[in-house]
């Protein structure tokens, strides 16, 4: 019998800190290269690598399964699939998969000639772009005003610096302009002489935004904002009548917005309301008026209005709510929109400029997901919509302004095949320790027993107010049809409920989240959903903190620990203001350079610096080389202080992509491989790898 390969042990290296009367000691530091963004040091690498091959070696008498997974999650998606045409001016766009492709292609047809598939044009190859590349990610994509040209950045690190180029939709040929190093949107000026965007600085920080005249050099192009501040992040947009540029700065708790007319964007910018620290805002425009969302007189926003010459003289256009939590607003010709979310699902509301009472449009389930989609023109009488559920796959709406009447346009196609008759789906409340009463979105299979003995996997997030919606998933299906239920937990750090119930999951109240986790989990056993030990968790980043939390707390309930690019060694990289999210992390997280206090706290919770002598879970953890947001040496460090402290036998993986970033392998195929050996080692530690 071969013996089990023995894991890699990370060597530990005297380090250490002081601060605030107390020395932090960490003998894993020297994970992170001091060359980096440059990863070359030949001992930092060997770990990584080593803990790769430990990871091959492991996982390999699950390929058989890896693979089987694979091949039923690909079944369910339509290869050649295609999005749903909309138009824009004289044009119908859509992006579409080839069968086998790994990425998109971005199409066009004119309106007046649109039954004519001689007519359709490929704007944007994304696989020949992609041909040879480990990583590849498309980011701003935008077509100028007249329709002729293209500018588009990518990424081909994973290291979220991207590059411009502009192309000629008429000719296919490419300009000579390209602009290494941004990090924003693209916005034309409205004679499409050139566009606004932003170029990150040294720490991954977009500081500001600049105007690129086409034919020019880059190394000219005119700076028109800059940020003097280093915990904000500078982006550009548009007006929905594309009349007027947005410039916006702010952190996660402070926002400032500037107007620039597209017509002279050189022009000196308005600004709207100067910065004042806890008020957020952002702004539309519709003949003259600004519409501005602000959470200014209450954590659930309200809507207000001021003329464009005086943009600080709000007036309120509609009260904030104790019950409907105001997540946005779309200006269009003739009425806007309001998006929210009341008791934590979605609500779409159509308002008259004139005034009245504003039309709800209803959705036909209890629990459910449901947004505007791609709604380009100002004169938009119909509005492209998106729904879906936990039990009902991802559908595409026109709905009628005028009408009230909804048109199907797509349903999500299950190639392999879906019945929704044969899961189930609830929505529960959960009491938590202290008495908050915590959603959870929960899909199961119809003949799913409650009486402890079925397997359940447990997702959530829990930060940067950042809600998850219950909405539909084809490769949750693997685990559904194999007998487990599947529940997501609304925690208080995510806005499922509103601000205030993110407020109440961060700074000083950060621990709610990770009790709010374990409470649900704990009911649902209780409920018979579960048992102790037959539970799967997964997070991904400042999830992944959670997961480094609630297995330092309760490790017993899990059996088995997915944590993605996970954001566990907190006090480290808060205390480091020199990597890229630091500075503007500190609303979030608070400040321990400055603040004793924010010191004691983050040093009370963060995963890392509380690992300790016990038995662990099994545990994947996964990071990635070129990673921006969650640095690699965090996933890293934790597993090599893992290894050096748990009492048990369970197995413990980390694989780094060592040509990816934060999101993980780029194809939508290697992606879902990914997502195959997460689930493969799930299956495998909960008992149901046969």
């Amino acid at each position: 019998m071969t013996p089990p390969p023995k894991p890699p042990v990370a060597e530990q290296r005297p380090h250490s800190f002081s601060a605030h009367g107390h020395t932090v000691h960490d003998p894993y530091a020297w994970l992170k290269d001091p060359g980096y963004p440059a990863v070359t040091d030949p001992d930092v690498l060997g770990y990584l690598e080593a803990e790769n091959a430990y990871f091959e070696q492991v996982m390999a008498p699950l390929n058989p399964l890896t693979e089987a997974l694979y091949e039923e999650m690909k079944g369910r998606i339509k290869e050649d699939d295609a999005s749903v045409p909309q138009k824009d001016g004289d044009w119908l766009y859509w992006t579409a998969f080839e069968t086998g492709g790994q990425y998109r292609q971005w199409w066009r047809k004119p309106v007046a000639d649109a039954d004519n598939p001689a007519a359709h044009q490929l704007l944007l190859d994304e696989p020949a772009l992609a041909d040879g590349r480990e990583y590849f990610r498309l980011g701003a994509f935008s077509v100028s005003n007249d329709a002729r040209l293209l500018a588009y950045a990518i990424d081909d690190s994973g290291a979220e610096r991207f590059e411009v180029r502009v192309k000629n939709l008429e000719t296919g040929a490419h300009l000579p302009d390209v602009i290494p190093g941004m990090l924003s949107e693209i916005v034309w000026a409205a004679d499409d002489s050139g566009f606004l965007y932003g170029l990150a600085n040294e720490q991954w920080r977009t500081d500001n935004v600049r105007f690129h005249r086409l034919g020019t050099d880059p190394s000219t192009d005119i700076e028109l904002f800059r940020e003097a501040d280093e915990g904000f992040r500078v982006g550009v947009s548009e007006t929905s009548s594309r009349a007027w540029i947005i410039i916006a700065s702010g952190d996660h708790v402070t926002t400032e917005a500037w107007l620039v007319p597209a017509a002279d964007p050189l022009a000196k910018p308005l600004l709207v309301s100067a910065r004042k620290p806890g008020r957020e805002y952002d702004v539309d425009e519709h003949d003259g008026t600004l519409f501005i969302h602000t959470n200014d007189v209450h954590p659930n926003f309200r809507l207000c209005t001021a003329p464009l010459s005086a943009p600080d003289e709000w007036t309120e256009l509609i009260a904030p709510s104790d019950a409907f939590y105001m997540t946005g607003v779309e200006c269009y010709r003739d009425f806007f929109v309001v998006d929210g979310r009341e008791e934590g699902l979605d609500q779409i509301e159509i308002h008259d400029y004139a005034g009245g009472a504003p039309t709800r449009i209803a959705f036909p389930e209890a629990s459910y997901a449901a947004g505007l989609g791609d709604n380009p023109e100002y004169d938009q009488q119909v509005l492209r919509l998106g729904y879906e559920s936990m039990v009902t796959p991802g559908t595409v709406y026109d709905y009628d302004v005028a009408t009230g009447r909804m048109e199907v346009l797509k349903v999500q196609e299950i190639p392999s095949g879906y019945a929704a008759s044969a899961y189930a789906t609830e929505r529960l409340k959960i009491t938590a320790r202290d008495g908050a009463q915590v959603p959870v979105s929960i899909v199961y299979p119809a003949d799913f027993r409650r009486d402890g003995s079925q397997p359940l996997y447990l997702y959530a997030y829990g930060a940067y107010g950042m809600a998850v919606p219950p909405g539909f998933s084809t490769g949750r299906l693997s685990f559904l049809d194999r007998g487990f239920a599947y529940a997501i937990a609304h925690i208080r750090g995510g806005d499922d409920l509103g601000q205030q119930w993110y407020l109440d999951g961060k700074l000083e109240k950060r621990a709610n989240s990770f009790n709010d986790f374990v409470d649900v989990a704990r009911a649902l056993v209780a409920d018979g959903w579960t048992s102790a030990g037959k539970i799967a968790i997964a997070g991904r980043s400042a999830g992944g903190e959670l997961m480094g939390a609630v297995i330092n707390s309760d490790p017993e309930l899990w059996g088995a620990v997915v944590a993605d690019v996970p954001f566990v060694d907190v006090l480290n990289t808060m205390m480091d203001a020199e990597l890229p999210l630091t500075p503007g992390e500190w609303p979030e997280w608070g400040n321990p350079i400055e603040d004793k206090a924010a010191f004691d706290l983050i040093r009370s919770y963060s995963p890392y610096d509380n690992v300790q002598a016990q038995a662990y879970p099994p545990l994947f953890i996964s990071g990635g080389l070129n990673d921006p947001r969650v640095t690699y040496w965090e996933p890293a460090k934790w597993a090599a202080k893992l290894r050096a402290h748990k009492t048990d036998d369970n197995v413990l993986l980390l694989k780094t992509n060592m040509g990816a970033g934060h999101g993980g392998k780029s194809g939508r195929f290697d992606s879902l491989r990914e997502s195959a050996e997460e689930n493969a080692f799930v299956l495998w530690q909960l008992g149901y790898a046969g």
